[in-house]
């Protein structure tokens, strides 16, 4: 198979570190980058672009809710203008400090809470995907396999890469197991690819009860702010291209 990983980096700002970003940029093939909202800054997106342009990482656009005490992951509730703006607003940013330093702004994939519930709401996701192509009808939107998002991705002609998690796991609606719940969140580099190789065996998400829905997917996520996150990567990388699939950023898979 043709796979791709991606990571969450860019999170850093100001006098804060947050992940271990130059060494997962020499093992994922795309960068979600956090535009300003829940982290990042505008040195450091900058930094982040060039670092990944240097790697030939491909760069998307991380949004998320204006909530950097809360890294994004508190749930606002927004009215369709001021989340259609707040959208865009990341999605230019980034656009601009790309385009700035030679890249291209290839993909979007919402952040925590801004994430979670439009993969659950219908009318948010149609909402999101409207405002991504709006801004850019060629941008690839990056959404969890089986959710909402996805779907309204694809209802307003965007190409959609469908992800799984490898450091999450699932229940059997198709959701991410609460992060509130015991075992939601894999710490270990080795749970870690032992997850994302059952899934790709069974060509589906694998539920903490092991049931198998039966859904495609093309990008496999490691959270890069995580402790683990680092020798997860490099475990997951590692087993994909020792089974034999090949690792690719994503406009290349979409």
């Amino acid at each position: 198979m043709r796979l791709n990983i991606n990571a969450d980096l860019g999170e850093s700002w100001g006098a804060f570190r947050m992940g271990e970003d130059e060494a997962l940029l020499g093992i994922v093939q795309s960068a979600n980058l956090a535009c300003g909202m829940h982290g990042g800054d505008p040195l450091v997106m900058a930094r982040t672009v060039a670092a990944a342009r240097a790697r030939g990482v491909s760069i998307g656009a991380h949004p998320g809710y204006a909530d950097l005490h809360g890294f994004g992951r508190r749930a606002m509730d927004l009215g369709e203008e001021e989340l259609a703006a707040l959208i865009t607003y990341q999605l230019g940013a980034l656009a601009a400090i790309a385009r700035a330093g030679g890249a291209t702004m290839t993909h979007v994939k919402p952040h925590g809470a801004m994430s979670n519930r439009a993969c659950a709401d219908p009318e948010m996701a149609g909402l999101i995907a409207r405002t991504v192509a709006a801004f850019d009808p060629g941008l690839i939107l990056l959404a969890p396999a089986l959710s909402d998002l996805a779907r309204a991705g694809a209802v307003v002609g965007l190409r959609v890469a469908a992800e799984v998690f490898a450091d999450r796991t699932y229940e059997e609606d198709g959701q991410l197991t609460p992060r509130r719940m015991p075992g939601a969140v894999l710490h270990e580099a080795g749970m870690m690819r032992d997850h994302v190789l059952t899934m790709v065996d069974a060509g589906g998400i694998v539920t903490r009860g092991g049931v198998v829905l039966d859904v495609p997917f093309q990008s496999i996520c490691v959270h890069g702010d995580g402790p683990a996150a680092v020798a997860g990567a490099r475990a997951v990388a590692g087993a994909l291209a020792a089974a034999g699939h090949d690792l690719v950023p994503l406009p290349l898979l979409v």
